[in-house]
């Protein structure tokens, strides 16, 4: 395992034991709950949007670490964006995700790149994208 390896593995874990903005949030105004049958993975984001913009989120779900550090990541970097910048980050985690396992690890996905192993596993691929999906049906969904 390369350094890069370490440092990826190690947010995903850190993520996993202490994810971010977990819990219900109070005045939503979006949410919505994707599954994945496959697995049993679920998750609910939950979005409080205004002028424009994800003004507070937060998840609840279960699952494997990979979905569930994803959505903690997910939650960290959507708070404060505008919702096309939401919409526009979860199209380029899909496009990383896949991407062949040899493909460029753009910057500008912070610690997201940490999910640049599951690449090489396509069963994983839906696992690191179940967060990014259930929060573009929230955000075209409403409460």
């Amino acid at each position: 395992m390369t350094d890069v390896d370490n440092l990826y593995q190690a947010t995903i874990v850190d993520h996993d034991r202490a994810p971010r903005n977990l819990g219900p949030l109070a005045g939503a105004t979006h949410h919505a709950t994707v599954d994945n049958p496959l697995c049993g993975d679920v998750v609910t984001v939950h979005i409080r949007l205004a002028d424009g913009a994800v003004q507070e989120v937060a998840f609840e779900g279960r699952g494997c670490a990979l979905s569930r550090a994803a959505a903690s990541i997910m939650t960290t970097m959507v708070q404060g964006l505008p919702v096309e910048a939401s919409r526009r980050l979860a199209t380029a985690f899909a496009q990383f995700v896949q991407a062949p396992p040899d493909a460029a690890i753009p910057d500008e996905l912070g610690d997201l790149r940490a999910f640049a192993g599951v690449r090489r596993f396509r069963s994983r691929r839906v696992c690191a994208m179940l967060a990014f999906r259930t929060l573009l049906q929230a955000l075209d969904a409403g409460t």
